[in-house]
């Protein structure tokens, strides 16, 4: 279920205890060895391809390929982070943004299915993205995200939201969870190194604790809130005594007044037992809390010359904007740059198209900022290479 993507797993803890080229981006002409690196390395954006929750939103390639235009032209991106389930329409989607030039963050996040059959979504998904790789594509290769949440047997539960419900509940032996969580990380990275064979990551959260020694790249969906954004680069810092580049693989917020305060969390604020489903409490909609926050983000991140940083994400199909209607204006729980808006809210068939949201400009015009200033350096320096 992609609005629990963004969870993080110490909120839990918490609770409970109380074929964009190779060298497309590089510089034309030579750069010195000395020459250092300013800004992020890759620029980016997360684009979920899940089969969809109604018929109305359910995936569409002509869409798709709307969508990475869009990304590359006005958002500014350089990167697409896609993720989901269903290979063809993980390779489908991929295969269009390495056609548009951009750089690849594949990463395949097939959840409540049996171990066997998330490996073998793994494997399959690993050897399209190496196909693209050796065609020339620049594409890194992720084995998942929050393995804890999304893969059955590591928490108790059949489902994302009932183990959400159990840690939240204290109903885990940590221990337990943490040599399962550790088991399943060591496995997905072997299946990955056996079928891809460049620059493999793993989507972690920003507290969780993995073996980096597994990886190339450090991965972390971040979603801490600071005032003070030092505090941010003291949190992150932590992540690189490993010496290895750290991709910040999620980062974001919902558009309601305090939703930064609540980290990981901000998605948390729909009545799921009510139908339709309702927005708890009496929110504020505020689409310039949402693109303050992402904003400062980035220029945290750019600030600390960090491989990549991909926002949360591009579009949610399942979680319609009604702005007549704020008890059942879905989008609040969303952290998407953009806005659903249905042609007829009740029926789920509806058709649908997104408009930006306030967030989504000021990505853009910040990411065309981080363009024109970074300055290219060697490659082997950007990619963090094997």
């Amino acid at each position: 279920m992609e609005k629990t993507k963004g969870i993080n797993r110490a909120q839990f803890l918490a609770g409970a205890a109380s074929a964009g080229l190779a060298g497309a981006l590089l510089p034309a002409g030579p750069a010195r060895a000395t020459e250092p690196l300013r800004g992020l390395c890759h620029r980016g954006v997360v684009y979920t391809v899940g089969a969809g929750d109604t018929p109305g939103t359910a995936f569409s390639t002509g869409r798709m390929r709307k969508d990475i235009r869009v990304i590359r032209d006005e958002l500014h991106a350089d990167t697409v982070d896609v993720t989901g389930d269903g290979v063809e329409r993980l390779t489908a989607t991929a295969a269009q943004a390495a056609e548009r030039g951009l750089h690849i963050w594949l990463q395949p996040t097939l959840g409540d299915a049996p171990e066997r059959d998330i490996l073998e979504h793994l494997a399959e998904t690993g050897r399209f993205a190496e196909r693209l790789r050796r065609q020339g594509a620049s594409v890194d290769f992720s084995v998942g995200c929050e393995f804890w949440l999304f893969v059955p047997g590591i928490v108790p539960g059949a489902t994302v939201l009932e183990r959400v419900r159990n840690l939240l509940e204290g109903r885990v032996d940590l221990a337990r969870m943490q040599r399962r969580l550790d088991r399943f990380t060591k496995k997905a990275a072997a299946v990955g190194r056996s079928v891809f064979r460049g620059r493999l990551s793993y989507a972690a959260a920003q507290d969780d604790q993995v073996d980096w020694r597994l990886f190339d790249i450090v991965g972390i969906d971040h979603y801490s809130y600071f005032r003070d954004r030092a505090d941010h680069i003291a949190e992150l810092r932590r992540h690189l005594r490993w010496g290895k580049p750290l991709a910040i693989t999620e980062f974001g917020t919902c558009a309601y007044v305090g939703a930064p305060e609540t980290g990981g969390m901000a998605w948390n604020v729909v009545d799921h037992d009510k139908h339709p489903e309702e927005i708890k409490g009496h929110l504020v909609r505020s689409e310039r809390t949402q693109a303050a926050y992402v904003v400062d983000l980035v220029d945290v991140f750019s600030s600390m010359n960090l491989y990549a940083a991909m926002a949360f994400e591009f579009v949610t199909p399942d979680a319609p904007h009604r702005p007549d209607d704020p008890r059942h204006d879905l989008d609040l729980a969303s952290y998407s740059l953009t806005k659903t808006i249905k042609d007829r809210p009740d029926d789920p068939r509806s058709d649908w198209h997104w408009e930006p949201k306030e967030a989504f400009h000021a990505l853009a015009r910040r990411y065309a900022r981080e363009c024109r200033t970074s300055r290219p350096v060697p490659s082997h320096r950007r990619s963090g290479g094997r």
